[in-house]
């Protein structure tokens, strides 16, 4: 790496690296394009269900719904005669329906009719839902309303949410980034450099992403892209943080700003590219997912991971050599400056304090993250589809009101697909189960029969999900038949994201272990980090579960947040902490291993907390996009990257480092001979604040 660092410093190589690399990349995103999404209508479901199997030998039947609105006429008192005839004549002109007449409530204050979409995406969808509404709103006279809601109707408000979203994402991503940028090096110009490189990296990562689905034909949906670009943000500027406060530190003692930046980028390729190779083994973990929409975002994820590695490491530095020291106006650094690790920062009195008492320290941090876990009692995953939006849309609203006068299953039927069974016996023995309200034949072509069942229970209530479980047992046995519809898909989503959490959990544990081992060649130390990247993960989920039950009005977790939270929270946690040790074994070298630990807090303590607060505020972004699993996988992250940053890494791991002592590290020796602890130097222009590192 120390022959590729003074090659890529090199004054005219470093210019035409950087030119080449940002116009290579400008080309490829400019041209080849990202591949175009076409997830199947089962891409989210699980692999090997009940309702996937439903969906697929539904798909064989000749014309076969792909979805269904239902058109729901609604008004405060019982309808008239001559509201009924204009709905009747409203029945015929809708685009797509069977002609036959609106199904009247008991109390006589609304009527549905339902209407087939066929459609190949969810992009389709929403132009018929939209066409729907127009129609039933034109030409309706006072006191009568009518909305559109069903699985259709909520699949295209939920397409809405994502209009324009990755748009929208990306600019407050970048704006969040640039501000924070500003604030830590304080400087009008240095910012643009790592901004420019990371947002190019980003849209390149975009593309090759995309492209490698495609290639590997893996699916993904609408919030594959935008939270790839969160990470490559967030990731990507982390890195460039790192590499930023080395280059700085290294021209505080080497006067020729190249050989600084060879240095600085010798000693910090290292961390990187373990911090990389981490982040990547974890999110390929995901692959092992029972969703196909997941294992997606986890191999998308790891390309954006990998571009923005390489952007960092190769064209940032030659980047930023191309300037001189100005660019770090109004504070440029000067040799002959104390380094970092010389200073009497603000990090390094935390280390001190630390040092004095670890086993307290590290006793009262352990005590309140379990007190902090404490809250993950209270949570209950399952979102059904009212609670899936921030804003309620027309879907759930008018759902809402159609369980006001009909059976709460009337908008979404359980659908019970079958080859080979006698249609009317399959019909009858499901309406015999307790909790069906009624049934009707669907279709009946080539051998495969659809039966829809209509629930009495509440959508997402535990009752819906005991009557599907009873279908599911009645139709046992008889012939190919499966269960299926949006009751059945959240049933099977709920028993696969448990399948998946015991599976994924464990292998992404000892892979981490692993990486860590083969970095620090070291047993003790990968445990150690690992642990306590497990209890930030424990406290954050605790705290966020408080968050969302008792102040954001949340009911349940999305099934696939702890997943997610859990691969992105390890993965990156564990970055900072390599960020910490791998500068400790450099600095244990001349000062033995409590000193290197001191020195090194000293050093990195800046850099890793501008790093984590940036990190968490660019996942705090996911929560422009109305759509809860987004806000909730945003805050259980941030509130975790927060705890590992300012808790975890600042005060537990040096603790538990400096009271194992050489056992942390064993079965290597860090040093020779251990120096005692020396007297910082003066405090330079270090700040005691988080943007030490820029100063």
């Amino acid at each position: 790496m120390g022959a590729l660092a003074t090659l890529l410093t090199r004054k005219w190589v470093a210019g035409l690296v950087a030119l080449f690399a940002l116009l290579s990349a400008g080309a490829v995103i400019g041209v080849v394009g990202q591949a175009e999404r076409g997830p199947t209508a089962t891409a989210s479901l699980p692999t090997g269900s009940d309702s996937r199997a439903a969906a697929e030998l539904r798909a064989e039947l000749p014309e076969a719904e792909g979805s269904a609105a239902v058109v729901l006429f609604s008004s405060d008192s019982a309808l008239t005669a001559e509201q009924l005839a204009l709905l009747q004549g409203k029945a015929r002109e809708l685009p797509g329906a069977s002609g036959a007449p609106p199904t009247v409530s008991e109390d006589g204050t609304a009527a549905i009719v339902v209407v087939p979409v066929s459609a190949n995406d969810a992009t389709e969808t929403s132009e018929v839902v939209t066409e729907l509404r127009d129609v039933v709103r034109s030409g309706l006279p006072d006191g009568l309303t009518a909305q559109v809601t069903g699985p259709a109707a909520i699949q295209a408000d939920l397409a809405a949410v994502f209009d324009g979203a990755n748009f929208r994402l990306l600019g407050a991503t970048a704006s969040v980034v640039a501000l924070l940028l500003i604030i830590t090096y304080r400087s009008p110009v240095l910012w643009l450099v790592p901004l420019t490189v990371v947002g190019v990296a980003d849209q390149l990562a975009a593309t090759l992403a995309t492209r490698t689905l495609a290639a590997f034909d893996v699916q993904w949906d609408e919030s594959t892209i935008g939270i790839l670009s969160v990470l490559v943000f967030g990731a990507g500027t982390d890195y460039a943080l790192l590499l930023i406060s080395r280059y700085r530190d290294e021209l505080r003692v080497t006067e020729d700003r190249r050989e600084a930046m060879a240095h600085a980028l010798t000693r910090t390729a290292e961390a990187v590219l373990s911090s990389a190779t981490t982040v990547v083994l974890g999110l390929l973990t995901l692959l092992l997912s029972a969703f196909p929409t997941t294992r997606g975002l986890g191999l998308a994820c790891a390309v954006g991971v990998v571009v923005a590695a390489v952007f960092v490491l190769v064209v940032l530095p030659a980047a930023l050599v191309v300037f001189g020291r100005w660019i770090f106006w109004p504070k440029v650094p000067r040799t002959g400056q104390a380094s970092l690790a010389d200073s009497r920062s603000f990090w390094r009195r935390i280390g001190d304090a630390v040092a004095r008492h670890p086993k307290r320290f590290a006793t009262v941090t352990l005590v309140l993250l379990a007190i902090a876990a404490g809250g993950m009692t209270q949570i209950r995953t399952g979102l059904d589809g009212s609670d899936q939006f921030l804003e309620k849309p027309e879907a759930i609203a008018a759902g809402e009101r159609l369980a006001e006068s009909f059976p709460a299953g009337s908008a979404d039927p359980v659908v019970i697909v079958s080859r080979g069974a006698e249609v009317s016996e399959l019909a009858a023995t499901v309406g015999a189960v307790d909790g069906v309200s009624s049934t009707r034949e669907i279709a009946s072509t080539g051998g495969v029969s659809e039966i829809q069942a209509v629930v009495e229970a509440d959508p997402g209530s535990d009752a819906a999900e005991q009557t599907v479980r009873a279908i599911r047992d009645a139709v046992s046995g008889t012939a190919e038949t499966h269960v299926g519809g949006t009751e059945a898909e959240a049933l099977d989503e709920s028993e696969a994201s448990a399948r998946d959490r015991m599976l994924i959990f464990p292998i992404i544990l000892g892979l981490v272990v692993l990486a860590l081992g083969a970095l620090l060649r070291s047993v003790v130390a990968p445990v150690v980090l690992v642990a306590t990247v497990v209890a930030t993960y424990l406290a954050s989920l605790g705290i966020s579960s408080v968050l969302f039950t008792q102040v954001l009005g949340f009911d349940r977790l999305d099934n696939g947040v702890p997943l997610l939270a859990f691969v992105f929270l390890v993965a990156l946690g564990v970055d900072y902490n390599i960020f910490l040790v791998t500068r400790t074994a450099e600095e244990a070298r001349g000062h033995g291993p409590r000193e290197g630990m001191l020195r090194a807090l000293a050093a990195t303590g800046g850099v890793i907390t501008s790093a984590g607060i940036l990190l968490a505020a660019v996942f705090a972004v996911l929560g422009v996009l109305p759509l809860v699993v987004l806000a909730q996988l945003g805050v259980v992250i941030c509130v975790g990257v927060l705890l590992d940053t300012l808790v975890v890494r600042t005060v537990l791991v040096p603790a538990i480092a400096l009271v194992l002592g050489d056992r942390f590290w064993w079965p290597r020796r860090v040093g020779g001979a251990h120096q005692p602890q020396v007297e910082s130097r003066g405090a330079g222009d270090a700040e005691p604040d988080l943007v030490s590192v820029a100063g």
